[in-house]
């Protein structure tokens, strides 16, 4: 099987730390284990440091330092070189542009409504979709 190369939306890693049992936290346990190759610019991984840390979630800030450890460790960080301004809200550009550098098959978010349904190569949907697509390889 060739390994899907996907980025997550911030919402999607927060609501894998907020929830245990959902489908947000089988998709980032998938890029931990690396069953996915997961893709991040330096952007990205601050927004995720930001959100997590927020005190509305009420994460202990210990497991989201140890969280983010995993991220780093098992994506791959890229270098944006060109900008985008394509979706409704400027902060979510940073996704696109990162599923573009990388050659991303699918770009997961919660909130689709946000982005095009697909940028270049790159197809948009949620963590179920993205779930639908991948459970047939993971059944081998």
């Amino acid at each position: 099987m060739l390994r899907l190369k996907v980025v997550l939306d911030t919402n999607v890693v927060v609501s894998a730390h907020l929830n245990a049992e959902g489908l947000e936290r089988f998709v980032l346990d998938l890029a931990l284990t690396q069953k996915v190759k997961c893709y991040v610019s330096p952007e990205i991984l601050a927004e995720y440091d930001g959100v997590l840390h927020r005190p509305k979630f009420a994460l202990d800030p210990e497991l989201v330092k140890y969280s983010l450890g995993l991220i780093r460790g098992c994506s791959e960080t890229i270098q944006v070189k060109r900008r985008v301004s394509v979706t409704r809200n400027p902060a979510d550009n940073k996704f696109l542009e990162c599923a573009q550098v990388a050659g991303a098959d699918y770009l997961v978010t919660g909130n689709k409504r946000h982005f095009p349904n697909t940028w270049e190569n790159t197809q948009v949907v949620n963590a179920k979709e993205f779930i639908q697509v991948i459970a047939p390889d993971l059944k081998r």
